[in-house]
């Protein structure tokens, strides 16, 4: 095992375009990171330029202390999951787990050892002698991860290794990798776009935006404090509400003003978000997660000044949940740059009245029906505040 530091370091095509900004992170001895991100934001460009795969233009990479810039992939002593399994197809699940030991000159009875060993820990010990073609697509992941776990190395290095799994099988895999590393406790920097896995999988998040680290944290905090309106935006499913509004006085406290709508604020406010003081009467971005709203009629002791009445455009049933769709006129905060051209530069959803839409996670008791009035009783104690200049949270 070792540790995995990244100090300052950089990514500089020939053609100029800077991929990673002075990307400074550790990976613990025996932890599970996670680099988190919408795509085109650098994370596997990261994690290839560990790997050896990628030259770093500028700054140290350090493994277990030892400085590694310049050093081959091979001697770096890391393993890497690639996204696409990357098996001989010739060869059988015994050869291809352990082909790199082959390679090495292990000695027949220790690689034959090894591979059983793997094999008997990833189920697939009845497999040895079939070929990949004869496998599925999460057997084929684990004859991957076989290879990877033989040659006993310093870290693993995982580039989105699920995304070409079915949806049920991918929850299953990231259930028995994440258990996997706990035992072996090998040190792991792993790579996904999706963040419900980043926040199930990893001991801590690590969310990148266009080649810039935006925070690092344990899942629990990155969800309950996040540091910007990306960090909020991103982490979380459905994503967090993100609106353009006003902090105004409102009796002996503060509501935030959403184009008419008034949401009061506990009284308590200001004593726990003293940072909020000189925002009183200026323009705010809230945030509001999904499940910190509900339906008015179930959670029937909110105060009427947390009330917001709405209709709804869709209503999803999940069985344990119900997720609705609801328009307002406020506006939404608009996380993306206008000229950043990646999978989440698109516009707000809006109704045919020109209305912008938001979304709530209800009970599933609830009686919300498309197209009909609701009112949602909103957990204003639970609201996060940015900074709509620099998307900076507001908090002490």
């Amino acid at each position: 095992m070792a540790q995995v530091a990244l100090d300052n370091v950089n990514k500089i095509y020939p053609n100029g375009f800077h991929a990673i900004h002075d990307l400074s992170l550790e990976v613990d001895d025996g932890e599970f990171l996670v680099l988190v991100g919408p795509s085109g934001c650098g994370k596997s460009t990261a994690l290839r330029m560990v790997a050896g795969l990628e030259d770093i233009s500028g700054g140290e990479l350090r493994i277990d202390d030892r400085v590694v810039n310049d050093v081959h992939p091979k001697d770096r002593d890391i393993a890497m999951v690639f996204q696409n399994y990357a098996l001989y197809p010739h060869m059988s699940v015994a050869d291809n787990i352990g082909f790199a030991l082959k390679l090495a000159k292990i000695p027949k009875a220790e690689i034959a050892e090894r591979v059983a060993k793997a094999a008997q820990t990833l189920d697939l010990t009845e497999q040895l002698d079939r070929k990949p073609g004869q496998l599925s697509g999460g057997q084929r992941q684990r004859v991957a991860m076989g290879r990877a776990i033989v040659r006993q190395p310093k870290a693993f290095l995982m580039d989105e290794p699920l995304s070409n799994l079915d949806a049920k099988l991918r929850v299953q895999m990231r259930a028995e990798i994440a258990g996997l590393q706990r035992d072996l406790g090998v040190t792991t920097l792993y790579v996904t776009h999706d963040q419900v896995e980043a926040m199930t999988m990893g001991d801590r998040v690590a969310v990148l935006k266009r080649g810039y680290l935006q925070q690092v944290d344990s899942p629990q905090n990155l969800y309950e404090s996040p540091d910007n309106v990306f960090v909020a935006g991103f982490i979380g499913s459905p994503s967090m509400n993100l609106m353009n509004c006003r902090l105004i006085e409102h009796g002996s406290g503060l509501a935030v003003d959403l184009d008419g709508s008034l949401l009061a604020l506990p009284d308590d406010t200001l004593g726990r978000n003293s940072a909020l003081r000189a925002f009183v009467d200026k323009d705010v971005v809230a945030g509001i997660r999904p499940e910190d709203i509900e339906d008015a009629s179930i959670a029937s002791d909110a105060p009427s000044d947390r009330r917001i009445r709405t209709s709804t455009t869709l209503v999803e049933s999940l069985g344990s949940e119900v997720i609705v769709h609801f328009p307002m006129t406020v506006s939404p905060f608009q996380i993306m740059d206008a000229e950043f051209e990646g999978e989440d530069a698109v516009a707000p959803a809006t109704d045919d009245s020109g209305n912008y839409i938001y979304t709530g996670r209800l009970n599933p008791r609830s009686t919300a029906r498309i197209g009909n009035e609701i009112e949602l009783a909103v957990d204003t104690s639970r609201m996060h505040f940015f900074n709509p200049q620099d998307g900076l949270a507001l908090r002490d």
